[in-house]
């Protein structure tokens, strides 16, 4: 049985007039993540980390932004059909570790809905790790510019 690992790394600006949705789940608050897309930088970040662990490229190859096919997708659903693509290549997820720095909103207590909207798209929520950190006021994530998120994950062929 052999394993793999890949990488994944997302992040978004805070605008005004967008819904913030992370990990499937819709956050209150005043601003959301814009992209072309949902904005869902955790779930782009996974998707990233299970593409690279499975040697299939990256988000911005299988669903472009430039394709109007994408425009406003619910992110679960792109989640759904990379989990069904490494199925088919014979991989089945070990685990999805993952980190979301922003510093507002609290994300804490989303987590276990996020675990669970992340499970809708095939991927068993015991495997599923999400912290929630702040970047201490620094950057542009300190300064309420946006999100970033890294993901890991492990595939073992089937």
């Amino acid at each position: 049985m052999s394993y793999r690992v890949g990488v994944g790394y997302d992040s978004h600006r805070l605008v005004e007039g967008r819904r913030l949705k992370l990990g499937g789940v819709e956050i209150p608050f005043e601003k959301g993540l814009l992209g072309h897309s949902d904005g869902d930088a955790l779930c782009h970040a996974i998707i990233d980390a299970m593409l690279g662990a499975a040697g299939l490229g990256d988000i911005g190859r299988l669903f472009p932004d430039t394709s109007a096919e994408w425009k406003d997708a619910d992110s679960i659903e792109l989640l759904k059909k990379v989990v069904s693509l490494c199925s088919k290549k014979g991989f089945e997820i070990v685990n999805i570790d993952s980190v979301i720095i922003m510093e507002k909103p609290k994300i804490a207590p989303h987590i276990e809905a996020m675990k669970h909207a992340l499970a809708a798209a095939g991927i068993d929520a015991g495997s599923i790790s999400i912290k929630a950190k702040t970047n201490e006021c620094m950057g542009f994530i300190g300064r309420g510019e946006g999100v970033a998120v890294n993901a890991v994950c492990q595939l073992k062929k089937k």
